[in-house]
């Protein structure tokens, strides 16, 4: 596998961090025209599209602002700040129970993405006013330790910290539990990257 680091090359053959990038199983194929519609409407809101973690990611004077993605049951916009919007229509939704920063917007049809159009432009630009401010998501002390070799994944790598905290509750511990068991930190390095696509596509350890 190699990420990719093109975004024109995501849209024709995803992120290239699991086992389907480049086919026709891909999940860039199942959104490919809603994809192509939320591109158009963020690059009408004056962000720099970047290629990052594989997914195309768009910026405000370097800064992070929101990923572009596609998933196994939805395409989304995900605000890496998203705590910070006020979210006045109640369409944001947190990626995992224990999920700070980052909020997701989440779409599954053109005729939806069409009808939230200014909308989504309006989040977009409250994000990107945040950045302005210099905001920050104030974190509070997550009550559940995260693994250090985890943690500096997420750190590395936003949309895997996406993909992880999507994943239900007893997903997350199974593969908390599976990481944590290796005595070595190598060890629990090597079983982290050999999970990362499973995670990527939303299944747990034991899944198929």
């Amino acid at each position: 596998m190699k990420m990719t680091t093109n975004v024109e090359t995501y849209f024709t053959e995803g992120c290239g961090r699991c086992p389907l990038g480049g086919t026709p199983a891909c999940k860039v194929h199942t959104w490919t025209k809603e994809l192509n519609l939320l591109r158009k409407i963020i690059q009408e809101c004056g962000l720099t599209e970047e290629s990052k973690w594989g997914v195309p990611t768009y910026t405000f004077q370097k800064s992070n602002v929101l990923i572009l993605a596609a998933f196994k049951e939805f395409c989304s916009i995900s605000f890496l700040k998203g705590a910070l919007l006020s979210d006045e229509q109640g369409i944001l939704t947190k990626p995992g129970a224990n999920t700070q920063a980052a909020r997701l917007m989440k779409f599954t049809q053109v005729q939806q993405i069409d009808s939230l159009r200014s909308t989504i432009k309006a989040y977009i630009f409250e994000a990107i006013e945040a950045e302005k401010q210099g905001l920050e998501v104030i974190l509070k002390k997550n009550p559940e330790p995260i693994l250090g070799e985890l943690q500096a994944y997420f750190e590395n790598d936003p949309s895997f910290k996406t993909a992880f905290e999507a994943l239900t509750p007893g997903r997350q511990r199974g593969y908390n539990l599976y990481f944590s068991a290796a005595k070595q930190s190598k060890t629990r390095e090597s079983r982290i990257e050999k999970c990362i696509p499973k995670i990527l596509e939303g299944k747990g350890l034991n899944d198929r």
